[in-house]
């Protein structure tokens, strides 16, 4: 039978029968575990770990490097099952090549997934997440690693585990996104005034923002994640979202000659990617916005599909991920994990706040030294971002990014 790859952030729909996922990773042995999580994104119990020394739980199974989940008995309180892998003969051994998943289920074609290499320490992984929707289920290849080891997932996911031995601190390889003082031309915005003309003013206030920070002739790949929760629909029929895409793409104009942002809508649901551009910008977000679902926003899932896409690219330059929230994020612990992950790989996130949420968590991502983001910024735009004025709005979108790439 035929074999379907999985790219990462991919998902795909299962039979509501028994399914075995089976992990094999290059050069190491597979400890592989499993976890069951209620809606809240945690485990109900610390039971609900299931691993070489509690084999067996609510219909999810381990044998080996295989799981086997029973999805007819799995409990409905359970929302979600996460598939993870580690080395049981050499704790905290850093991947260096990504494990392979391999899905099979009776009446199904043979699927896999092999997750990009990981570079940044990693010394355990989730690779898959199986979740309930519409009735059913679907599986969602993941490949997220954690530096913190089996205790730092665990600990996210409310499980209490015993601390595992310290490791020796393993060099990362050098990245390939370069952070170089080396100048580039200047941008022409030429190309503004010729495709979009009525972005030239603020695409020139932009410039001088960077100008006065001495980053004008840097490079950056520059990404849209916009909130899509129930609590922004005034923001879009305002089109105070699309004012905010604008000006984003504007910026994008001197850092990126290529006149395109790519858009990524966090809801309930998939996160949805498309691309906003020079000559296709007017009302464009309301047009792509009918397409997504309302929900809950889901921050970690868009901000995975932005990675995903920009390590696909391939490019050179670093990412410059704006990402626009409304209130506060419910995988608060995934999300962390997440710029944890990203510090080396050349993403910078700015996260940006307007509307009438709560944005405690953002506004305190660097409150504490011990648990600072070299990467992450926060800048709050106020209720309604169109006020701003565009010398403080972009002043507020580059101050933070100027610094990290002079760094």
């Amino acid at each position: 039978m035929q074999t379907t790859s999985l790219r990462k952030g991919e998902n795909t729909g299962l039979l509501t029968a028994p399914v075995v996922l089976t992990v094999s990773v290059q050069g190491l042995a597979a400890d592989v575990s499993a976890l069951l999580l209620g809606a809240n994104g945690r485990v109900r119990t610390d039971d609900d770990l299931v691993f070489y020394n509690h084999p067996a739980q609510d219909g999810v199974s381990i044998t080996g490097s295989a799981v086997t989940a029973d999805l007819v008995r799995v409990p409905t309180d359970v929302d979600r099952l996460v598939v993870v892998v580690a080395d049981p003969l050499q704790p905290g051994a850093v991947f260096t090549r990504a494990p392979i998943l391999s899905i099979s289920q009776t009446g199904s074609p043979t699927r896999s997934f092999t997750a990009p290499d990981f570079t940044s320490g990693e010394t355990v992984a989730v690779l898959a997440e199986l979740y309930r929707r519409d009735g059913g289920w679907k599986i969602r290849a993941v490949g997220q690693g954690y530096a913190s080891g089996l205790a730092g997932l665990a600990t996210d996911y409310g499980v209490d585990v015993e601390s595992e031995p310290a490791a020796t601190p393993v060099p990362l390889p050098a990245q390939g996104r370069q952070h170089s003082s080396s100048a580039w031309p200047a941008v022409d915005l030429s190309k503004v005034e010729r495709l979009a003309p009525g972005l030239l003013s603020p695409a020139r206030q932009a410039g001088k923002a960077l100008a006065d920070r001495d980053i004008t002739n840097r490079r950056a790949a520059v990404y849209l994640i916009l909130d899509h929760d129930w609590h922004m629909e005034e923001l879009y029929e305002s089109f105070a979202v699309q004012a905010f895409a604008e000006r984003v793409l504007a910026l994008s104009a001197n850092l990126d000659d290529d006149g395109t942002v790519p858009v990524v809508f966090s809801s309930g649901r998939e996160p949805f990617l498309e691309e906003i551009r020079l000559d296709n910008y007017r009302g464009r977000i309301g047009q792509l916005h009918t397409q997504v679902d309302w929900g809950w926003g889901n921050v970690a899932d868009a901000m995975r599909r932005a990675i995903g896409h920009y390590q696909e690219s391939g490019a050179a330059d670093p990412a410059f991920i704006v990402t626009q929230v409304g209130d506060e994020p419910w995988d608060k612990a995934e999300v962390r994990s997440l710029l944890q992950n990203t510090a080396s790989l050349g993403v910078f996130w700015l996260f940006v706040g307007f509307g009438r949420g709560k944005l405690a968590f953002y506004k305190n991502l660097n409150a504490s030294v011990s648990a600072s983001f070299t990467n992450v910024a926060f800048y709050d735009a106020s209720k309604n971002p169109g006020s701003v004025p565009d010398e403080r709005f972009y002043a507020g979108l580059v101050d933070a990014f100027a610094l990290w790439l002079r760094h």
